[in-house]
């Protein structure tokens, strides 16, 4: 399919999810500075096929990558090089500053001990824009089949216009990034806020979406409180039962559930017959599926 080889894929058609799906937790966490584009690269060259990520938005209404709200202190450093103490890491919140200001920080040198074997390298929280951009063109240059893109909304309730636009916002300027890019066949939007999935569902229903799961409730409750039936169920791997596999199925969900980061794990889940799944290391996915 020469669709798959090119810059910024055909837009016509929706192509088929993989058949497993594997995805880089954050680009490659395990590996690389998470949420950057050196972690991206790093997942894409492990052959994932999908680019699980973090989307935030700047004070300047700019779409970011990154998880937390406010600069992490385990491995954020300030514009001069200095670790920023825990109790000041709220002055440093994502959505009071511009995106100017939040790409002078370091999130890649400093040795982060949750992962030993990433890899030490200057790197800054990206605009998505520029990351889609970077990664289409280096799936061009090497060659490689298209891959999709699993861009998680951080939004809740209680941090509504303080830590991140409402959902409407958020939804929308999340998506004019994508339409203009030309990759909303290869992007799910995945969110543990229900309300941007719902909101998603009502504005851009041709967007294939995902419901992140920590809670114990039911199938049912998540889906009853949801109000639609997504693509995709995304449990914490924890919660999946063969039986909770099955009642997606049978409702034409997928089940792909985070963040699975050893072997063992990663055979149980497989045994459970899931469809994909979330790893910080995508290297052992990778060995799982040659």
């Amino acid at each position: 399919m020469t669709a798959c080889k090119t810059s910024a894929p055909a837009a016509q058609e929706k192509p088929p999810l993989p058949a497993f799906d594997l995805e880089g937790h954050r680009g490659a966490r395990g590996l690389m500075p998470e949420n950057t584009i050196p972690a991206m690269r790093k997942a894409i060259d492990l052959g994932m096929t999908t680019l699980e990520m973090d989307a935030h938005i700047t004070r300047d209404n700019q779409v970011v990558i990154a998880h937390d709200d406010f600069f992490n202190p385990l491995f954020a450093l300030t514009p001069d090089g200095k670790e920023i103490p825990k109790e000041d890491a709220k002055k440093y919140a994502l959505y009071q500053m511009d995106y100017a200001q939040i790409k002078t920080f370091d999130v890649g040198s400093r040795h982060y001990g949750n992962f030993p074997k990433q890899q030490k390298m200057k790197a800054h929280v990206p605009l998505l824009v520029d990351l889609i951009d970077s990664v289409q063109a280096y799936l061009k240059a090497n060659n490689k089949p298209q891959v999709f893109y699993n861009i998680e909304t951080k939004s809740k309730l209680a941090g509504d216009n303080k830590l991140h636009p409402d959902p409407e916002n958020f939804v929308k300027l999340l998506m004019q990034v994508v339409e203009k890019k030309k990759i909303t066949p290869w992007v799910i939007v995945q969110s543990f806020d229900p309300r941007t999935l719902q909101f998603m569902h009502q504005k851009h229903p041709h967007v294939r979406t995902s419901l992140l799961v920590e809670n114990k409730k039911s199938l049912e409750e998540n889906l009853k409180t949801l109000g639609y039936t997504p693509t995709i169920y995304s449990p914490n791997y924890k919660l999946v039962t063969a039986e909770l596999v099955k009642k997606c199925h049978d409702l034409g969900m997928k089940v792909i559930p985070w963040t699975v980061n050893t072997t063992e794990e990663i055979n149980q889940m497989k045994a459970l017959g899931v469809d994909g799944i979330i790893s910080d290391y995508p290297n052992l996915l990778a060995t799982q599926q040659q």
